[in-house]
Protein backbone atom coordinates (compact mmCIF):
# COMPACT_ATOMS: atom_id res chain seq x y z
CA UNK A 1 0.00 0.00 0.00
CA UNK A 2 1.26 3.07 -0.79
CA UNK A 3 2.79 5.65 1.77
CA UNK A 4 -0.63 8.29 2.30
CA UNK A 5 1.59 10.96 4.23
CA UNK A 6 5.17 12.02 3.49
CA UNK A 7 8.09 11.59 6.33
CA UNK A 8 7.81 15.59 7.02
CA UNK A 9 3.66 15.26 8.55
CA UNK A 10 5.38 13.50 11.43
CA UNK A 11 7.15 16.58 12.56
CA UNK A 12 4.17 19.07 11.58
CA UNK A 13 2.10 16.97 13.52
CA UNK A 14 3.95 17.19 16.63
CA UNK A 15 4.94 21.27 15.82
CA UNK A 16 0.97 21.21 15.87
CA UNK A 17 0.30 19.26 19.18
CA UNK A 18 2.71 21.42 21.08
CA UNK A 19 1.62 24.32 19.33
CA UNK A 20 -1.91 23.92 20.64
CA UNK A 21 -0.52 23.55 24.20
CA UNK A 22 1.96 26.53 23.85
CA UNK A 23 -1.43 28.33 22.19
CA UNK A 24 -3.91 27.26 25.53
CA UNK A 25 -0.91 28.51 27.71
CA UNK A 26 -0.27 32.19 26.02
CA UNK A 27 -4.33 32.22 26.24
CA UNK A 28 -3.97 31.72 29.45
CA UNK A 29 -1.29 33.92 30.40
CA UNK A 30 -2.47 36.80 27.91
CA UNK A 31 -6.11 36.85 29.80
CA UNK A 32 -4.50 36.76 33.24
CA UNK A 33 -2.35 40.01 32.51
CA UNK A 34 -5.25 41.64 31.09
CA UNK A 35 -7.98 40.87 34.15
CA UNK A 36 -4.58 42.74 36.22
CA UNK A 37 -3.99 46.01 33.50
CA UNK A 38 -5.16 48.92 34.13
CA UNK A 39 -8.00 48.79 31.41
CA UNK A 40 -9.58 46.11 33.89
CA UNK A 41 -8.77 47.20 37.19
CA UNK A 42 -9.55 50.91 36.22
CA UNK A 43 -6.51 51.95 38.62
CA UNK A 44 -4.76 54.87 38.03
CA UNK A 45 -7.68 55.82 35.58
CA UNK A 46 -9.29 59.07 37.00
CA UNK A 47 -13.75 58.75 36.48
CA UNK A 48 -15.18 61.97 34.73
CA UNK A 49 -17.33 63.72 37.47
CA UNK A 50 -19.89 66.70 37.39
CA UNK A 51 -17.77 68.61 39.43
CA UNK A 52 -13.90 68.88 39.11
CA UNK A 53 -12.98 67.68 42.71
CA UNK A 54 -9.50 68.01 43.27
CA UNK A 55 -8.20 66.45 46.68
CA UNK A 56 -4.83 68.14 46.52
CA UNK A 57 -5.83 71.19 46.52
CA UNK A 58 -8.69 70.98 49.22
CA UNK A 59 -6.57 68.78 51.75
CA UNK A 60 -2.95 69.73 51.25
CA UNK A 61 -2.92 73.22 49.77
CA UNK A 62 -5.80 74.26 51.93
CA UNK A 63 -5.50 71.84 54.55
CA UNK A 64 -9.12 70.95 55.27
CA UNK A 65 -10.00 67.56 57.14
CA UNK A 66 -11.06 64.44 55.02
CA UNK A 67 -13.65 64.26 57.74
CA UNK A 68 -15.27 67.86 56.66
CA UNK A 69 -16.62 66.12 53.24
CA UNK A 70 -16.76 62.65 54.46
CA UNK A 71 -18.48 63.07 57.58
CA UNK A 72 -19.16 59.82 58.59
CA UNK A 73 -16.16 57.83 57.58
CA UNK A 74 -15.44 57.32 61.41
CA UNK A 75 -19.00 55.84 62.56
CA UNK A 76 -20.31 54.26 59.22
CA UNK A 77 -19.84 51.54 56.75
CA UNK A 78 -19.60 54.48 53.76
CA UNK A 79 -17.54 57.13 54.05
CA UNK A 80 -20.01 59.33 52.80
CA UNK A 81 -19.58 62.03 49.61
CA UNK A 82 -20.37 65.65 50.59
CA UNK A 83 -24.03 67.01 50.16
CA UNK A 84 -24.48 70.24 48.13
CA UNK A 85 -24.78 72.28 51.07
CA UNK A 86 -21.48 70.83 52.60
CA UNK A 87 -20.13 72.46 49.20
CA UNK A 88 -21.92 75.64 50.03
CA UNK A 89 -20.73 76.27 52.78
CA UNK A 90 -17.11 77.39 51.06
CA UNK A 91 -18.73 77.87 48.08
CA UNK A 92 -21.57 80.28 48.40
CA UNK A 93 -18.97 82.78 49.05
CA UNK A 94 -15.88 81.27 47.68
CA UNK A 95 -15.41 81.09 43.41
CA UNK A 96 -19.53 81.31 43.99
CA UNK A 97 -19.24 81.86 40.02
CA UNK A 98 -17.12 79.88 38.83
CA UNK A 99 -18.44 78.04 35.96
CA UNK A 100 -16.86 74.86 37.14
CA UNK A 101 -19.25 75.24 39.99
CA UNK A 102 -22.01 75.97 38.41
CA UNK A 103 -23.78 72.17 38.74
CA UNK A 104 -23.13 72.77 42.43
CA UNK A 105 -25.33 76.21 41.99
CA UNK A 106 -27.96 74.46 40.13
CA UNK A 107 -28.33 71.45 43.07
CA UNK A 108 -28.83 74.00 45.44
CA UNK A 109 -31.75 75.91 43.38
CA UNK A 110 -33.55 72.82 42.67
CA UNK A 111 -32.75 70.77 45.56
CA UNK A 112 -31.43 68.13 43.33
CA UNK A 113 -28.48 65.89 44.88
CA UNK A 114 -25.32 65.92 42.77
CA UNK A 115 -24.70 62.73 41.16
CA UNK A 116 -21.34 61.61 41.93
CA UNK A 117 -20.04 58.75 39.89
CA UNK A 118 -18.71 56.06 42.09
CA UNK A 119 -14.86 55.78 41.66
CA UNK A 120 -13.72 52.47 44.38
CA UNK A 121 -16.53 49.74 44.38
CA UNK A 122 -16.38 46.04 45.74
CA UNK A 123 -18.76 43.31 44.96
CA UNK A 124 -22.59 43.17 46.27
CA UNK A 125 -21.98 40.16 48.05
CA UNK A 126 -18.43 41.74 49.69
CA UNK A 127 -19.01 43.71 52.74
CA UNK A 128 -16.79 46.58 53.67
CA UNK A 129 -16.67 48.84 56.44
CA UNK A 130 -15.08 52.06 56.87
CA UNK A 131 -15.01 52.94 60.06
CA UNK A 132 -13.59 49.65 61.64
CA UNK A 133 -10.43 50.18 59.12
CA UNK A 134 -10.56 54.23 60.48
CA UNK A 135 -10.53 53.33 64.32
CA UNK A 136 -7.90 50.71 63.78
CA UNK A 137 -5.32 53.14 62.33
CA UNK A 138 -5.56 52.23 58.76
CA UNK A 139 -4.54 55.17 56.62
CA UNK A 140 -6.82 56.36 53.57
CA UNK A 141 -3.91 56.04 51.53
CA UNK A 142 -3.54 51.71 51.98
CA UNK A 143 -7.05 51.48 50.10
CA UNK A 144 -6.93 54.43 47.40
CA UNK A 145 -3.67 55.36 46.97
CA UNK A 146 -2.17 58.78 46.86
CA UNK A 147 -5.14 60.66 47.79
CA UNK A 148 -3.67 63.40 48.73
CA UNK A 149 -2.10 64.33 45.27
CA UNK A 150 -4.78 63.54 42.91
CA UNK A 151 -6.30 66.69 41.21
CA UNK A 152 -8.55 64.03 39.56
CA UNK A 153 -9.92 60.98 41.86
CA UNK A 154 -8.95 57.86 40.67
CA UNK A 155 -9.02 54.16 41.74
CA UNK A 156 -5.64 53.79 43.69
CA UNK A 157 -5.51 50.02 44.20
CA UNK A 158 -6.95 46.85 42.58
CA UNK A 159 -9.15 46.11 45.20
CA UNK A 160 -9.00 42.54 44.43
CA UNK A 161 -9.25 39.77 47.01
CA UNK A 162 -5.51 38.72 47.18
CA UNK A 163 -5.29 42.50 47.81
CA UNK A 164 -7.35 42.50 50.57
CA UNK A 165 -5.73 39.44 51.79
CA UNK A 166 -2.14 40.86 52.06
CA UNK A 167 -3.26 43.17 54.78
CA UNK A 168 -5.66 40.62 56.78
CA UNK A 169 -2.66 38.21 56.53
CA UNK A 170 0.00 40.88 57.86
CA UNK A 171 -1.95 44.01 58.95
CA UNK A 172 1.46 44.76 61.08
CA UNK A 173 2.72 46.24 57.83
CA UNK A 174 -0.08 48.41 57.16
CA UNK A 175 -0.65 50.47 60.18
CA UNK A 176 1.92 52.81 62.03
CA UNK A 177 3.15 52.75 65.94
CA UNK A 178 1.40 54.56 68.23
CA UNK A 179 2.72 57.97 68.69
CA UNK A 180 2.16 61.02 70.71
CA UNK A 181 0.96 64.57 70.92
CA UNK A 182 2.63 67.63 72.43
CA UNK A 183 1.70 66.59 75.55
CA UNK A 184 2.59 63.09 75.68
CA UNK A 185 -0.44 61.63 74.96
CA UNK A 186 -0.81 58.73 73.06
CA UNK A 187 -2.93 59.48 69.58
CA UNK A 188 -6.48 57.58 69.19
CA UNK A 189 -5.87 55.44 66.19
CA UNK A 190 -8.25 57.45 64.05
CA UNK A 191 -6.57 60.62 64.79
CA UNK A 192 -3.24 59.24 63.74
CA UNK A 193 -4.65 58.48 60.49
CA UNK A 194 -5.86 62.19 59.88
CA UNK A 195 -2.76 63.63 61.23
CA UNK A 196 -1.02 62.40 58.55
CA UNK A 197 -2.58 64.35 56.04
CA UNK A 198 -2.14 67.52 58.54
CA UNK A 199 1.49 67.36 58.31
CA UNK A 200 1.83 67.04 54.59
CA UNK A 201 -0.71 69.89 54.51
CA UNK A 202 1.73 71.93 57.07
CA UNK A 203 4.64 70.86 54.95
CA UNK A 204 6.35 69.34 58.58
CA UNK A 205 8.73 66.47 58.43
CA UNK A 206 7.62 63.08 58.00
CA UNK A 207 8.87 59.44 59.45
CA UNK A 208 10.18 57.42 56.90
CA UNK A 209 7.29 54.72 57.27
CA UNK A 210 4.94 57.79 57.34
CA UNK A 211 6.60 58.70 53.82
CA UNK A 212 5.93 54.77 53.28
CA UNK A 213 2.09 55.15 53.99
CA UNK A 214 1.74 58.33 52.01
CA UNK A 215 2.80 56.41 49.01
CA UNK A 216 0.04 53.96 49.95
CA UNK A 217 2.81 51.11 50.58
CA UNK A 218 3.42 48.94 53.61
CA UNK A 219 5.92 48.73 55.83
CA UNK A 220 9.04 47.51 54.95
CA UNK A 221 10.14 45.43 58.27
CA UNK A 222 7.58 45.35 61.35
CA UNK A 223 8.99 45.14 64.45
CA UNK A 224 8.29 45.13 68.22
CA UNK A 225 5.91 48.43 68.48
CA UNK A 226 3.81 47.55 65.31
CA UNK A 227 3.12 44.20 67.46
CA UNK A 228 2.76 45.93 70.63
CA UNK A 229 0.07 48.56 68.34
CA UNK A 230 -2.24 45.49 67.19
CA UNK A 231 -2.47 44.23 70.73
CA UNK A 232 -3.41 47.83 72.07
CA UNK A 233 -5.83 48.37 69.56
CA UNK A 234 -7.07 45.50 70.11
CA UNK A 235 -7.10 44.03 66.32
CA UNK A 236 -8.02 40.34 66.37
CA UNK A 237 -5.31 38.59 63.57
CA UNK A 238 -7.03 35.46 63.43
CA UNK A 239 -10.48 36.67 62.89
CA UNK A 240 -8.98 38.92 59.77
CA UNK A 241 -8.49 35.46 58.15
CA UNK A 242 -12.57 34.58 58.31
CA UNK A 243 -14.34 34.81 55.42
CA UNK A 244 -17.46 35.77 57.41
CA UNK A 245 -15.39 39.31 57.79
CA UNK A 246 -16.20 40.03 54.57
CA UNK A 247 -19.15 38.06 52.82
CA UNK A 248 -21.87 38.03 55.07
Amino acid sequence: MAQIFKPAANTAATISLFGAAGGVFIAFLAGSQLTRSSFNTKVDNPINQPVPFSHQHHAIELGIDCRFCHSSVETSAKASVPSTDVCMTCHSTVWKNSPMLAPVRASEETGVPIHWNKVNDVPDFVYFDHSIHINKGVSCNTCHGKIQEMHMTAKGKTLHMTWCLDCHNDPEKYILPIPEDEMGNALEPREQVFELYRKLAAGDELTSEEHRIAEGLPNKAPDDEHHQAIKKRDIKVTQLEDCYICHR
